[in-house]
Order: structure tokens, then C-alpha cells, then sequence
């Protein structure tokens, strides 16, 4: 069974209900990329009358974890998979709706081939960046993912 936005949303609804209901929603996913949308709204608002910081990076982190998912289901092998470090980097104010994208398929796919090939856990550097509707950068995470293959 493949990974949908659909099921997507639905598993954050019970599993990360604190971003479900700040409103981020998955709208796409692919081989090589997943897209993940949050509208600035009452509940995820700082005192800035911006999105909080937080929200920006949960919807951040799903966007490279749901990619993350999808290629390790892909792979056939079980992997644990946690976030050990992140960076961001904030440049505008995010109102509207911001729009986070993760292009990194390709640099997890390695990262995955190599921790089957090695059996030794492996960490990969994956970029999401958020933009407004206007289509300027607000905010830029990068995570490090650790994969480690389960026996």
C-alpha cells in the first residue's frame, strides 16, 4: 500500500495532533519530493501576528519525515529513523499560507542504500524550505536524520 496525503493527514490527526491542529496537511507526495501547506491562523499565531516558530517547524519536519517514510517503505527493510540535529533559518514573516518542500528523495535514497549495503547506521542532511504565497522564502530547516536498520 503506498503513502498518500490522504493518509498522511489522517495519521498526523492521530499520531502529531498538535500539528493537525495548527492545520499543517500534506498535499503532495512523489519519488523525489513532498509538499506540506500551513495557513497562518489564530491558533498557530506568536505575538508577532505571525506563525509561530514551531509550527513552521513542525510542518518542516513532516514534510522531510513523511519523504523519509515513503523511502524506507520502499526499500522493503525496517529502518528506526529520529531526528538528531536541526538548523533554521528565518528571513520573513510567515502570514498567509506557507508552503514547505522537501526535494531530497534522491540524497535519502542513497543514505538508505547505503545503511542496507553497510548495515551500519547511517546520517543524512535533508532540507525544507517554507514559502509564502508570494513565493519568498520565510523560514529554511535543515534536520539530520539517523537510519538504522532493524535486525
Amino acid at each position: 500500500m503506498s503513502i498518500t496525503p490522504s493518509k498522511l493527514n489522517y495519521y498526523m490527526m492521530f499520531k502529531v495532533p498538535a500539528a493537525y491542529f495548527c492545520g499543517v496537511r500534506t498535499k503532495s507526495i512523489s519519488d523525489v519530493s513532498c509538499i506540506v501547506s500551513v495557513k497562518h491562523r489564530w491558533i498557530n499565531q506568536n505575538p508577532f501576528k505571525s506563525m509561530f516558530w514551531a509550527v513552521q517547524g513542525m510542518a518542516a519536519e513532516f514534510t522531510t519525515g513523511a519523504l523519509m517514510a515513503d523511502k524506507i517503505k520502499n526499500s522493503g527493510k525496517r529502518f528506526s529513523m529520529l531526528i538528531v540535529s536541526n538548523k533554521a533559518v528565518f528571513s520573513k514573516k510567515a502570514t498567509g499560507r506557507i508552503t514547505f518542500s522537501c526535494n531530497e528523495g534522491l540524497n535519502i535514497n542513497e543514505a538508505i542504500l547505503k545503511a542496507i549495503r553497510t548495515g551500519e547506521g547511517e546520517t543524512v542532511w535533508v532540507k525544507a524550505e517554507g514559502k509564502d504565497e508570494a513565493g519568498d522564502t520565510v523560514s529554511t530547516f535543515h534536520f539530520e536524520w539517523s537510519l538504522k536498520l532493524k535486525s
